[in-house]
């Protein structure tokens, strides 16, 4: 007797691991369909030999490429590499770093159907492979990308009109490419055209993909240590804000070094940039103040941003440090009468973040919460 397609996918809604689905595919034809399709719809590949292995039967059996709708590539990852039980036959596979990109590239080349694509480098695994991006035919909607700025890069992401969520850990805004993605201007971009989140390491790439562009969440990093660079940067960088076509709500920028008279200047300005009824619904990292009168000072600016509901703020500072509940729960209800909106507040001391949000009028601690994604979530 055969059952529905829905009762096979009910059924493998219960089935945790993966060697269970992979049993699953020699039970019938129709139990085969449908586990192959939970099979190869995510797949995270660690182990460089398996890498090798899998991305040449996605090459080959179509079937099953266009199955894939995530995928995320971790190049020589260290630590994940299984027990060293088959370490000889790693190495065979992996005799040249050209061996896994050539296979890399053939998978990519068949995964048609790819929405979310990410590549996590390791520091010291050289990151000149853009060029397996060649000859794509897919439209991502999320790209993580630690491969180095090149134009085959540049050429990749002129072709992705679909793309929403993108991450890129370097840039080169030397490279003669980039005016085939560059508006600098409030026209509408051609490309790129559904940008809305953008997480870059150089806040000069936010000059490229930023205007003309429905850019809401930002995250990027002050590239200057010297206070009058520093100045220019943030002010450049507040004007290529301001060229997204939409609101901006979220706002992170990391620095080198944390300061609260920087964190008052920061803040000023983007009150200034964005006035008089500022959209923001998350900003930070922030330093907040020790001083009585300079963390009102502070709260008055943020005050102005009418629709914050998070932000971020360094204690480190702070002597002694405010590292118990009751003491950041002071803090919180301290600034919750200044800004009445805010309901998620990410407390962080010497790096380490504690995430506090208010339930019912009380502040809890969140463990559920992950710090590093509030920015995007609001």
């Amino acid at each position: 007797m055969q059952l529905p397609p829905e009762a096979y996918s009910l059924i493998l809604r219960h089935v945790g691991r993966r060697a269970d689905l992979s049993a699953l595919c020699l039970v019938s034809k129709r139990f085969q369909t449908a586990a192959e399709r939970e099979l190869y719809r995510t797949l995270d590949m660690v182990d460089t030999s398996v890498t090798i292995i899998l991305c040449e039967v996605l090459a080959k059996q179509p079937r099953l490429s266009q199955l894939v709708s995530a995928l995320a590539l971790y190049p020589n990852d260290e630590g994940h590499g299984g027990d060293g039980s088959n370490s000889q036959e790693r190495h065979r596979l992996f005799s040249s770093p050209s061996t896994y990109w050539a296979s890399v590239s053939r998978a990519l080349q068949k995964t048609i159907y790819l929405h979310s694509l990410r590549i996590y480098m390791n520091s010291g695994i050289p990151t000149n492979h853009a060029w397996i991006l060649g000859s794509c035919n897919f439209q991502l909607h999320t790209f993580h990308c630690d491969l180095a700025w090149d134009k085959y890069l540049v050429s990749f992401l002129k072709a992705q009109r679909e793309l929403s969520d993108l991450h890129i850990s370097d840039f080169n805004e030397d490279t003669p490419e980039n005016v085939f993605i560059s508006t600098r201007s409030l026209r509408q971009a051609r490309t790129l055209p559904s940008l809305s989140i953008l997480d870059c390491t150089f806040t000069e790439a936010v000059g490229v993909f930023v205007p003309g562009r429905p850019v809401t969440h930002v995250k990027t990093c002050f590239s200057s240590s010297n206070s009058e660079a520093k100045r220019a940067e943030l002010a450049l960088l507040l004007a290529n804000l301001r060229l997204s076509t939409q609101p901006l709500h979220s706002l992170t920028v990391a620095d080198e070094s944390y300061t609260t008279t920087f964190s008052l200047e920061f803040l000023s300005s983007l009150v200034r940039a964005f006035g008089p009824t500022p959209r923001l619904r998350y900003v930070g990292p922030l330093v907040l103040p020790v001083n009585g009168r300079e963390r009102l000072v502070f709260y008055g600016h943020l005050a102005r941003l009418r629709e914050l509901r998070s932000a971020e703020l360094d204690v480190s500072e702070w002597e002694p440090p405010p590292v118990s509940f009751a003491a950041l729960r002071g803090l919180a209800r301290e600034l919750h009468l200044f800004v009445p909106s805010i309901v998620t507040l990410v407390f962080v001391r010497d790096l380490e973040p504690t995430v506090l949000q208010a339930m019912d009028g009380l502040w809890q601690i969140a463990d559920n919460i992950i710090a590093d994604t509030v920015w995007r979530t609001v």
